[in-house]
């Protein structure tokens, strides 16, 4: 995958993609026919990623400030009443992060 993988990893504005700095398939699928010269449709693209590690709603870099242990084991107050609710419901109790990740 070497020369893809490395024009991957400069990301999406070096290669004229101004609006953000997300790789999308669409976009790929567009690099991947510019540099290649070949034609791939949006799910082979996905495909061809996949098998080469690359995976969706994985970011390559994390936000300076974050400090995964600093969360461990840290309840916030009430959520074990809501816990023995959703328990005594049959039910599950979802969270998510500004991006809608689960």
């Amino acid at each position: 995958m070497g020369r893809l993988e490395l024009e991957l990893r400069k990301g999406p504005l070096a290669h004229g993609f101004a609006h953000d700095q997300r790789w999308t398939l669409g976009r790929i699928k567009t690099l991947i026919g510019r540099l290649f010269h070949v034609g791939y449709t949006v799910e082979g693209g996905g495909s061809l990623m996949r098998r080469h590690g690359w995976s969706a709603q994985v970011p390559v870099r994390q936000a300076m400030e974050r400090d995964d242990e600093a969360g461990r084991g840290v309840e916030r107050p009430g959520v074990a009443r809501y816990k023995s609710t959703a328990r005594d419901l049959g039910a599950f109790i979802c969270f998510e992060d500004e991006a809608g990740q689960g």
